[in-house]
Parts: structure tokens; sequence; C-alpha cells
């Protein structure tokens, strides 16, 4: 497409890019005109402004990936030599990215001229050469090669398995002077990507707050946010109105929409609706229940006193999952006290966790406080169990994982909890373990603890585990069984 000398020296602007969409017939999947709403023009006026990294959190629904592919497209329409990759966090994910681009060029006469689309490759070529737009499925390896220009897109990062995709594009943006776009929802509390949200929004230079609505700048970066303020007006239609910009989502869509029988308020709503960090409602402890726990300046005691004995939780894994050794001081049955826990990762790469390494960790603890009982599935570590009982001659207590003993482990707990029987230091790491355990149903109206379902698959699997609360609840069960007697009932075994 031919330009004007005018409208070259305008390419890169919010006008341009208006005039391009105009110009091209752009379409949407129903056939009608894409017109840019005013909340996504200022979206374009920054991601063209070139700061180095744009951040856009907003609820599921509000054509985040539509915007983001219209902006490929015309940044593929216009560079020397493009390389645009798009992140997605799945195969799936990354075929409606896909299809969305491939949308606005199959239904414009002048963009079908111009580019082609390579369906099986997920790939698209450009007028002006290059590798073109290329979607990626989440994976820091494929991803390496990639050196973007000149921007860099991410999809969804909070359904990513972590940030090192973003981060790996973001250390090659130098090379071509490119910038990185990420489009997303909420995700889940204590999540990286929620971690680093909150980052951005603490060290932010300037903030500037309409109501639902917060656009702030960093070093290079440029964050826009569109949320509900807080759970408190989460039932507020007005409030969630607010939160979704998009002309079509109307009072009357939210207000049915809240008011469905089978709303995961935690999920469906705060999170994907208001853009509140949330968990599934499927969540076994709620934070305020696990923070309610925690000890305070006004509790006599702040840590388990050396010297006193001590049982412990363990439950063990070699290859994937995490080792965690729980310690509990039981001062009377009220009163259970979690220490810090121990979290040891196997070192990855196929390479098995060292024993030597858990039996180091398990001794520093006795030194500190001597192991009275030990409470364990000897399964996973019987040469652990036999060290423990003959080296250190604790009475090692087995514990099964099956799903009987497994529901009386959340019965015990959550009593616990909720009496306040059970308290602990507020160690991060535990506290992670604890808050992403969901209540898993079993037959006959019972649960367990269990990790998210939708987070199995994941490759970083380590990061998403409970097996902090897995041993606590191994100890805690022991004490609930034995009451105030745990320490005379040595000669009793849970099998």
């Amino acid at each position: 497409m031919a330009v004007s000398a005018k409208a070259v020296e305008q390419i890169g602007t919010l006008e341009h890019f208006l005039t391009w969409v105009d110009q091209n017939e752009l379409k949407l999947e129903d056939g009608s005109d894409w017109v840019l709403e005013d909340f996504q023009r200022e979206i374009v006026a920054d991601v063209l402004a070139n700061y180095r990294e744009t951040w856009v959190i907003m609820p599921e629904g509000n054509a985040k990936t539509t915007l983001m592919a219209g902006l490929a497209v015309y940044d593929g329409d216009h560079a020397v030599r493009p390389w645009i990759p798009i992140g997605a966090a799945s195969r799936d994910q990354a075929e409606i990215m896909f299809g969305q681009c491939g949308t606005f060029i199959e239904q414009s006469d002048s963009l079908k001229a111009r580019f082609r689309v390579y369906e099986g490759y997920r790939k698209i070529k450009c007028p002006g050469g290059g590798r073109g737009i290329k979607v990626y499925p989440w994976d820091p390896n494929t991803g390496d090669g990639v050196i973007p220009y000149p921007r860099a897109y991410v999809d969804e990062p909070h359904r990513h398995p972590d940030l090192r995709l973003y981060r790996l594009w973001k250390g090659k943006l130098k090379k071509r002077n490119a910038s990185i776009v990420a489009i997303s929802t909420a995700g889940e509390p204590d999540s990286e990507f929620e971690d680093v949200r909150a980052a951005i929004r603490d060290q932010a230079k300037t903030r500037e707050r309409d109501g639902c609505h917060l656009r702030a700048e960093g070093m290079n970066l440029v964050y826009h946010e569109w949320m509900v303020p807080d759970v408190e007006r989460a039932r507020d239609i007005e409030t969630v109105k607010a939160a979704n910009p998009l002309a079509t989502i109307d009072e009357t869509y939210l207000a049915e929409k809240l008011g469905s029988e089978t709303l995961d308020f935690g999920e469906d709503w705060l999170r994907l609706t208001c853009n509140i960090p949330s968990r599934s409602t499927d969540t076994a402890i709620p934070e305020i229940l696990w923070d309610s726990c925690a000890l305070t300046a006004a509790d006599d005691v702040q840590d388990i006193p050396a010297g006193v004995p001590i049982m412990v939780g363990g439950d063990f894994a070699w290859l994937e999952d995490t080792t965690a050794i729980t310690p509990l001081w039981v001062r009377d049955s009220h009163f259970r006290l979690f220490g810090d826990p121990v979290i040891l990762e196997p070192p990855g790469g196929g390479e098995m966790l060292d024993s030597n390494e858990v039996k180091a960790a398990i001794l520093n603890i006795h030194e500190r406080n001597p192991i009275e009982v030990f409470v364990m599935d000897p399964s996973k570590a019987q040469d652990i169990a036999q060290w423990i009982s003959n080296e250190l001659g604790c009475l090692v207590v087995p514990r099964s994982q099956s799903n009987a003993f497994a529901v009386e482990d959340y019965d015990y707990f959550m009593e616990g909890l909720r009496e306040r029987w059970i308290r602990h230091t507020g160690h991060p790491i535990f506290r992670r373990h604890a808050i992403s355990a969901i209540r898993a149903k079993l037959p006959g109206d019972k649960y367990r603890f269990d990790r998210p379902r939708t987070l199995r698959k994941r490759k970083d699997q380590r990061r998403v585990v409970i097996d902090a609360l897995s041993a606590a609840g191994f100890v805690n069960t022991y004490v609930g069984m034995f009451g105030e007697s745990v320490y005379e009932g040595r000669g009793v075994l849970v099998i």
C-alpha cells in the first residue's frame, strides 16, 4: 500500500493507526467494522509511544486479544524485516490469537493482497519480509532464538507457568530497539505474575486514577489496569461495569452473570470479571483464615522455643515435587505451633534430590529441638524412616496418603484452623503451600487437600505445590487423635 510522505511521518501514532484500520476496512469475526472505543485508543496510543514495556490488565471479555491482534498486523504492515512474536500460554490460546490475526487479514482485500497466512505453522508472512508474525505457545526453549521487532506481544501472562518467556523476549529488545506488550486478566494471589504486577504499581513514578482505571508510569514502562478497587464493591454492578470498559458488556449482562447458579464467585466473578486476584471457591484454606492463625506480637511466643521436644511431619518427593519437613510444637492440644518448614527441591533435569541433603535438614531441626515423633509415608522414603528411627531414636509413625487418611488430615486440620488451635509463624512459603490447596470432593460428602487440577500439567509443577501443608496435616492428625497424650502414645502406630 503506497503512502504519502506525510503519512510516513505519522507512522507509529494513534492517528495513523486509526486511519490504517479504516483504509483497510478491518472487520471483526461477525463481519462488523472494527471501531476502536476510547479505552482501546488510549491503550494503542501508549503502545505506539514506544515505551519499552506496556502492561494492560483488565477483565476477560474486553476484547484484549482482538486489540493485540490488530496491533500485531499493523506492525507487520509497516516494519522492515519484522519479527513479531506473540506468546500464548498454550497451543489452544495460540490458535485463538493466530485466528484473530488471520480474520483481520482474510476479511480485508487490501491486507490479503500483502500478507500470506500459513495456518499450519501459525505464521504470517508480512510485506516487509523478515520472520513476520508468529504465535508461540509458552516454552522458553523454543522462544529462545527470537529477536523481536518492532514489538513482542505476550497474551494472558497470568496463564503462563511463569514469566520466563516474557523476560527472555524482554532481554532481546535492545538488539533492534523493540518493545514488549503484555495484556492479561488478574491471576492468582501470590503467583509470580501478581507479584510483578504489584511491584509495577508500587514502584511507579506517576499514577493517574479515574474510577476503576489506573494508569501508571515507571522506568520506560506504562501500565493500564481496569479493576474493581476492593472485594467489598465486587457486588456493586455499577462499579463492576466501570471495570469492564467494553460497550457490549452492560449492567444487565453483569447482573445475570452474578446471579447464575453455576457461578464460581472467586474464579468467574472476582478474578475474571472484577480483575481482582483470587482463587476458585474450591480453595481449601482462604487467606484470611490462614493469616488469622499467625502469631502476633501479643502472643507470649514468637517461635518454637529452642530445646523443647517437637514432632515433625514429612512429605517426601525425589524427582519432581518438593520434599517438605514441617516441625510442630504441642504446648497443649489447643495450642499447636508449626515452625518454619524446610522445603527441598530436586535439582531438575531428571536428577533426584540427594538423600543426604534431606538427612542434614532433619538433623539440623533435631539439634535445635529434639524430635520425639516423626509422621510420614514411609513408602516414599523407607531408608529415611529407618535412619530417623535408628540414628535419631525417634518414633516413626507411618501415615498413608490414601483418601481415607487424607480425609482425616483435612478434617483435623480445618478444625484446628477454625478453632485457632493451630498457630504458625507466618512463614511465606508455608503460607503459599497452604493457600494453594483446593478442597477435592470425595464420595460421601468428604474432602481432602489437593493441588489445583488446572495446574497439574504445568512443566514447573514444583511452583504449585502443597507439600508443607501435607506434612503438617500428617502430624496434626496424630495430635488430633491422641490429644494431650501424644507423647504417652509413642507405642501406638497410625497405619
